[in-house]
């Protein structure tokens, strides 16, 4: 908590990197806060550039009881999964795959990414999928960039990825309450995030932002969580650009083991054997995977 009326927390998350210089930064799951809404998992990629030749490389894995969310500021990924789909992700759209009961996909660079090399940097994130659907059927579901709403208004646009603000609803199939949203401002922009949702955050992906009645600036990488139905208005100190987030808390727990999100603990460990033993679909043309991570990994449980 902080000693700020309107700000539940502030964090700043650490850096990971994966090799080959790739670097994200995790901002949920954090000790300070599991979830924000539906949202469990929060991941800035990069940025970062590639070198010709190199790409990025992340093996078959699988995913149950969420939903993953693709949004990119530059580059491109090739996406597959064991539905059979293929698809190019590109900036301002729209990647939204939901696992339910299992899906397996891979994240790679495409030949002709790879072969010209270049940059790479976006978020993604997973939503977890509300009790009644975690044993769903698996689906996949992607937006083009000129799909997505534009939010427009003096000195300020904002992109709706998912869900719904302002009379606006993204055509993203979400299941539950949220909004998703890619704010940019320029220079001395005021923007008032409704309180329409209970739990609201703000991600600075650059610049700095200040928040009306608070002390100090917000800048680059820091999630910032606000109080419920605080009066929130933003103003940007120079270009900003910021993620918006929000959405309706879940009643139950979720419990999380590496890929795996779900509100029964042991519907984890079945998951886990069923990784394990090879039982998750294929993806179509791919014979690599991620293995299980040893237990240290472990659980988490979230409120």
């Amino acid at each position: 908590m902080t000693d700020l009326p309107d700000i539940e927390h502030v964090i700043l998350p650490p850096v990971r990197d994966l090799g080959d210089g790739f670097k994200v930064r995790r901002a949920l799951p954090s000790p300070k806060r599991r979830m924000v809404g539906p949202m469990i998992f929060f991941d800035q990629m990069g940025p970062t550039v590639m070198k010709p030749g190199d790409g990025l490389d992340v093996r078959p894995h699988p995913h149950i009881g969420l939903a993953t969310v693709t949004y990119l500021f530059e580059g491109e990924i090739l996406h597959r999964d064991s539905l059979g789909s293929i698809q190019h992700i590109r900036p301002g759209a729209v990647n939204w795959m939901t696992a339910g009961r299992g899906i397996v996909h891979s994240e790679r660079s495409g030949s002709e990414t790879r072969a010209a090399g270049g940059p790479l940097y976006g978020i993604q994130t997973w939503v977890a999928l509300p009790t009644a659907l975690e044993e769903s059927d698996p689906g996949f579901s992607h937006h083009a960039a000129e799909t997505i709403p534009l939010i427009e208004g003096e000195g300020m646009a904002l992109r709706l990825i998912a869900g719904a603000t302002e009379g606006v609803r993204s055509p993203v199939p979400t299941v539950s309450d949220m909004v998703y949203g890619d704010l940019q401002m320029l220079d001395g922009t005021r923007y008032a995030f409704p309180a329409q949702h209970v739990e609201r955050a703000i991600y600075v992906v650059s610049g700095k932002v200040s928040v009306a009645g608070q002390q100090g600036q917000f800048g680059e990488s820091e999630l910032i969580i606000f109080r419920p139905g605080a009066e929130i208005i933003l103003t940007a100190h120079g270009p900003a650009r910021l993620m918006i987030v929000g959405g309706e808390p879940f009643p139950e727990k979720r419990f999380i083991y590496w890929n795996f999100v779900s509100s029964s603990a042991d519907r984890l460990e079945q998951a886990k054997a069923d990784w394990r033993d090879r039982r998750f679909p294929a993806v179509p043309g791919e014979t690599e995977f991620i293995p299980l991570p040893p237990e240290p990994e472990g659980k988490i449980r979230y409120s």
